[in-house]
């Protein structure tokens, strides 16, 4: 795929290239687009940063937004979209870490952004780049909420169409979604997996610009932005552990990115422990650094369970995600379907945040780590909700009985407050 019509390396004199992550081999942004050629899809590539040429000051934003432009990979003249993505909440969550016996627990709410999840943010990050490149079909695969992401970025922005590809079982109300925001919806009728292969297919013959998670280095820099919020949103300190539910896995690579670039740039002083959680039906991860195998190594699983944005059969960010864990000290958890479902209402009714599966997992996987003594007592943990639980309501309504049903009577109602 050609896109040297515009020279990245001339608009971008922050950036330095690309790295491979795998292999190390450095390309320059004119180079290549996806992954590194040298090792194929695992070889997933790094923005790499001239830190030197960037103003050292820290941003004072108050946290509104995503768009902490020293360290984008966009140009000053670079056109935004136009949704409000970012700049989410971070909740106190006192009945959390008194549960957990734990000094202190925020939790970080991105089902607030536009389209009701995370994914936003890598949406938005990579539509900016096609702006600055010209293009003007931007395609993506997904379970359903990147897909949501991308289409709802399009249809806010001039000049760029979204087509999705998005297997035939995701949701209903993600799907809904794709159809009002005016995508081309193709229904795949596969695996999450099957979908992805079909879409890079897709790409590379009609020369469309491909979003797919885990091979389009610019969604890291979008994910990476929860982690400038966190630490801006705590006065430039940072928690002791972050916990992250993980599926391809380019979203605790990104939250690691974050506070790399962070701490390259002096703004905190160090980088938490991050934590991945998968479901047991989807956890290559959790085996890959049970086992010591590096991203090369790992083989695929049949991949199933409830949490549908975070089930992958072989992680396509699986080298940022290993890295993530390895980097800093953490660890990969898994927790059941039950579990996650349970931790629905759980993290509702302890802190008014309504997460969809894959959020909550990351909350079930908190009460994982710290049952298996990978979180101590006295230290600080952020939990990353990814997604509303409007996303999926089916799942919720599991994960609650049912509402009691009365005549209109005051007799009716008393009968039900007396028990």
């Amino acid at each position: 795929m050609d896109h040297s019509r515009v020279s990245l390396a001339s608009r971008l004199p922050h950036v330095e290239g690309f790295r491979c992550v795998v292999c190390g081999a450095e390309y320059s942004l004119d180079q290549v687009t996806y992954v590194c050629p040298a090792c194929g899809p695992v070889g997933v590539l790094d923005v790499v940063y001239a830190y030197d040429r960037i103003p050292a000051a820290r941003p004072n934003g108050g946290a509104r937004s995503m768009w902490y432009r020293q360290l984008a990979p966009l140009s000053a003249e670079a056109r935004l979209p136009a949704l409000n993505i970012g700049g989410t909440p971070l909740y106190d969550a006192p009945r959390v870490a008194e549960t957990l016996g734990l000094a202190r627990v925020w939790v970080k709410d991105d089902g607030r952004n536009p389209t009701a999840s995370f994914k936003d943010r890598a949406s938005a990050m990579v539509v900016a780049h096609a702006l600055e490149m010209g293009i003007s079909t931007v395609a993506t695969a997904s379970t359903g909420n990147a897909a949501a992401a991308l289409a709802g970025v399009c249809a806010a922005t001039p000049g760029i169409n979204a087509t999705i590809f998005v297997p035939a079982s995701a949701p209903e109300a993600k799907i809904a979604q794709l159809l009002v925001y005016g995508a081309r919806v193709l229904l795949v009728e596969g695996t999450y997996d099957d979908a992805f292969d079909l879409c890079w297919d897709v790409c590379e013959e009609f020369g469309w610009y491909n979003r797919s998670t885990g091979i389009n280095p610019f969604t890291t820099e979008g994910k990476k932005t929860v982690s400038f919020e966190l630490a801006e949103q705590l006065g430039w300190q940072t928690p002791d552990v972050v916990v992250v539910s993980v599926g391809d896995g380019s979203i605790i690579g990104g939250v690691h990115k974050g506070f790399v670039d962070m701490l390259a740039m002096g703004w905190i002083e160090r980088v938490p422990r991050l934590i991945g959680v998968q479901a047991e039906g989807s956890s290559p991860l959790v085996e890959a650094w049970q086992h010591n195998l590096t991203a090369q190594e790992m083989k695929p699983v049949d991949a199933h369970t409830i949490a549908d944005s975070i089930s992958s059969g072989l992680p396509r960010d699986r080298a940022k995600a290993l890295r993530a864990v390895r980097e800093t000290g953490g660890a990969f958890v898994r927790v059941s379907d039950d579990q996650i479902i349970q931790a629905i209402p759980e993290l509702a009714q302890a802190t008014g945040v309504f997460a969809e599966p894959a959020g909550a997992a990351a909350y079930a996987g908190l009460k994982q780590a710290v049952a298996e003594g990978r979180v101590r007592s006295s230290e600080s943990v952020a939990v990353l909700v990814t997604g509303s639980g409007l996303k999926d309501i089916r799942s919720a309504m599991k994960s609650v009985g049912s509402a009691v049903r009365v005549t209109p009577s005051l007799e009716a109602v008393r009968a039900v407050v007396n028990g």
